[in-house]
């Protein structure tokens, strides 16, 4: 059955085919952009369950959440909560994201920040560092082994940390097998029927080798679920639909901040 995920996929492949820049010349670009903060290190150094806080305005499922926000003030108001990075969403024709809003919301904060977006070729990569991410997100179900090993290298070259997400063992043992990273988010919601799945995520967190940052992302709805990841040995969860339709994000980052 296809899902959201491939007419999304569809759409990121046709403008990647079309995009005639040269690779090699993004990279050279990249070279002069000032160092990443370390978005792994961040989450590795938080002393409770790390919140990863989402600037999201829309979702394919759930549609408008808030489309008139502004990117920078969100920004503070979770660094003001005490989240440990921030995740943008700059995918325009489905999530109502842009480059503007990582740019704005990077620059207002002194936390590092994940692209979230659908890397299907190696200058998305790029565009990644050149708008200001110090981490870039590879979905295992939309990749190849072979782009899943090639656009690691590519961020590593870059100076990107890399958040591997899957959605099941057999891309985690793909994703372990083929680049070994040491991020991985295990998105919670099915692609096929949205619902929300947290004894997968608590199953695959101890399939997860040692050394491995685990994020649990996707349909985390408060502290209790923050409470039931962190006691499955999740370092991290990322949220955005829960905060950003909060009415008060600093309080909502806060509370999911339980101990691990």
């Amino acid at each position: 059955m296809p899902t959201y995920l491939d007419a999304i996929l569809a759409a990121h492949r046709t403008a990647a085919a079309s995009d005639t820049r040269s690779t090699d010349s993004l990279i050279a670009q990249c070279a002069d952009i000032p160092p990443t903060r370390g978005f792994g290190q961040a989450i590795e150094d938080s002393p409770t369950l790390a919140v990863i806080a989402e600037i999201k305005r829309r979702s394919p499922s759930k549609g408008a959440l808030a489309p008139d926000l502004d990117a920078a003030s969100l920004a503070q108001m979770y660094e003001e909560g005490g989240a440990s990075c921030l995740s943008v969403l700059t995918d325009s024709d489905h999530f109502g994201g842009s480059a503007e809003d990582l740019a704005g919301a990077r620059v207002a904060v002194s936390l590092p920040v994940l692209r979230k977006d659908f890397t299907v070729a190696a200058n998305d990569v790029c565009d990644a560092r050149l708008m200001g991410a110090d981490c870039v997100l590879l979905i295992a179900a939309a990749l190849s082994t072979s782009e899943l090993v090639d656009f690691s290298a590519l961020a590593a070259e870059l100076g990107l940390d890399v958040l591997v997400e899957v959605h099941d063992e057999a891309e985690l043992d793909r994703a372990m097998t083929s680049c070994a990273p040491r991020l991985v988010g295990v998105n919670q919601r099915d692609l096929v029927t949205f619902n929300v799945d947290q004894a997968r995520a608590v199953r695959m967190a101890a399939a997860m080798p040692p050394g491995t940052l685990r994020v649990a992302e996707s349909g985390i709805r408060g502290v209790a679920d923050a409470e039931a990841l962190s006691a499955a040995g999740y370092h991290a969860v990322l949220v955005g639909e829960h905060l950003v339709t909060s009415g008060d994000p600093a309080r909502a980052v806060r509370s999911l901040q339980v101990g691990r």
